[in-house]
């Protein structure tokens, strides 16, 4: 058999792999929320907080699918003409054009191209959550936050990148199989590093005090079969006034962590309440199933895109000879921007079902339908989210269901209907 061939059937079975895993691991059929609920939901609402998200909602837009079309646009751009091949040799220049400052500089170029493009919507956006009271940030600490997201994506681009490139020289006719094993042990890997290394960039963490609280937080997850390593207090109050809760890390390093907003904002009961979801993902190991999956998709585009090599045609149109050059990057982060878009809708779908089991989880743990839909009610209320938004654009980006549809599962689940 070929390369080609051998990259062919591995290429197949990765795909299977994963829709097999996905079929057995992700709760594809559960019962919608009734809709009667969810008026009757929506009514509890005050017609002046709903018009006040509706307001929200709508000034974000614009700014949001404008900067996704310019990004795309950028991309097709750079991918899909030699604009993007040009602008990695260019890069590579001054060190006489070799591979490492080509893969290392290029790579960083073509990315900070579309983030600068689109740099302009992220202001935009910024100027409407400090508007409405969501930011507590002013334009310094944004811009320090901003770079820092810019520092954390280029050292970890540039180690994909520079590892990604040095496969291709060491083994120039099996790099793809190399790449995909290598690519699907950084995805795993970073599924454990990001939540020690990366979040402390951004947030502070100090433990829980001795109290109440903790003490009913800890014995939840004990009860839950899920302990935990320790409760911590994110100092989310500098940057945002929204509420918000989640369990973080694997095994010894797991842990609860509160917003310090959620502290002031929620009652103790609607916080265990949020942290029993948050438990619920742990239970059920969603973010290890999300990570194996992550990896074997992961591992499968870097084969697809060896084969999409042999379309000569698409490599004329870059103006570059091998997918597997420097000069290709621009071509693989139009592909990369394409493929995400196109798989935007069901990447939504199947968060909103895990996120919908997560829920399911916080009311058998806690028994307590009631304050699970008055949490609810207050996440949507402090985070000004649109408590009933409109069905397509539910469907096609939301990765959790709506307000309302998780106040009518409540009561559904009171009624023994869940």
């Amino acid at each position: 058999m070929t390369v080609r061939g051998w990259a062919v059937v591995a290429f197949g079975v990765l795909v299977v792999a994963g829709i097999v895993l996905a079929a057995v691991l992700i709760p594809w059929h559960r019962p919608p929320a009734p809709r009667a609920d969810q008026l009757g939901a929506l009514g509890q609402f005050d017609k002046g907080q709903v018009d006040k998200a509706k307001a929200f909602h709508a000034a974000l837009r614009p700014g949001s699918y404008g900067s996704m079309l310019i990004g795309l646009v950028v991309a097709l751009v750079l991918g899909f003409t030699p604009l993007g091949a040009w602008l990695v040799t260019l890069a590579g220049r001054p060190f006489g054009g070799h591979w490492v400052a080509r893969a290392l500089l290029g790579g960083l170029l073509i990315v900070l191209v579309s983030e600068v493009v689109t740099l302009p919507f992220a202001a935009w956006r910024h100027t409407i959550v400090v508007r409405y009271g969501i930011s507590t940030q002013g334009w310094g600490a944004w811009t320090v936050d901003l770079v820092k997201g810019w520092a954390v994506g280029a050292v970890i681009g540039g180690v994909a990148l520079l590892g990604f490139f040095a496969v291709v020289r060491l083994a120039p006719r099996w790099w793809w199989a190399w790449g995909a094993a290598g690519a699907a042990i950084l995805v795993v890997l970073l599924s454990f590093v990001l939540p020690v290394l990366v979040e402390p960039v951004f947030n502070k963490f100090t433990p829980m005090a001795d109290g109440p609280l903790r003490t009913e937080l800890i014995q939840l997850a004990d009860r839950d079969g899920v302990p935990v390593k320790d409760v911590l207090i994110a100092d989310a109050s500098r940057r945002t006034r929204a509420v918000n809760a989640y369990v973080s890390g694997f095994g010894p390093t797991r842990r609860i962590v509160v917003y310090d907003t959620m502290l002031t904002e929620a009652t103790p009961g609607e916080v265990v309440s949020v942290a029993a979801h948050e438990l619920g993902h742990a239970k059920e190991q969603d973010v290890l199933v999300g990570t194996v999956l992550g990896a074997l998709g992961t591992a499968a585009a870097v084969i697809g895109l060896y084969l999409l090599g042999f379309w000569s045609g698409l490599l004329r149109t870059a103006g570059v000879d091998s997918i597997a050059e420097p000069r290709a990057l621009g071509l693989l982060v139009a592909v990369a921007a394409v493929a995400g878009l196109v798989a935007t809708p069901a990447q939504a779908f199947v968060t909103r079902q895990v996120e919908a089991r997560a829920d399911d989880h916080a009311l058998e743990l806690t028994q307590d339908p009631a304050t699970f839909e008055s949490m609810q009610r207050k996440l949507g209320s402090v985070n000004l989210a649109e408590p009933d938004p409109p069905a397509w654009e539910q469907f096609l980006f939301a990765s959790h269901p709506s307000t309302v549809e998780r106040m009518a599962a409540a009561r559904a689940w009171a009624r023994g209907e869940r």
